[in-house]
């Protein structure tokens, strides 16, 4: 099976539901999270009991500055400008925006 690779911009309720649900398919490999506002201790802990989702049913944890979920390694950006991001670094296919806060073309497009 060949699988898709995806960048998540943000790690609040919808970045966990996404995440999760990109592991529970098996379809979806998530490279990277950008988050500026969290950092990657509490994002192993609010992923592991998100309060909106419940508790992972997996093994999550921060190991040499990224976050391994079920062993897989994912690279963490904690940064506000999007343009600063080295998001080619990951080889990812799709970005996924799930925050509130780029709600235009030209907001978005700060991903590419």
């Amino acid at each position: 099976m060949v699988k898709v690779k995806a960048r998540v911009n943000g790690s609040g309720h919808t970045g966990h539901l996404i995440t999760r649900a990109a592991f529970n398919s098996g379809k979806v490999d998530v490279v990277t999270i950008n988050d500026p506002f969290t950092g990657l201790n509490y994002m192993v802990y609010m992923f592991q009991y998100d309060s909106t989702h419940g508790k992972f049913h997996g093994t999550v944890k921060a190991e040499n500055g990224k976050l391994v979920i079920n062993g897989n390694l994912i690279t963490i950006f904690q940064e506000r400008d999007l343009t600063k991001i080295k998001w080619d670094y990951a080889d990812a296919e799709y970005i996924v925006v799930s925050t509130s806060v780029f709600t235009t073309i030209e907001k978005a497009g700060a991903h590419l």
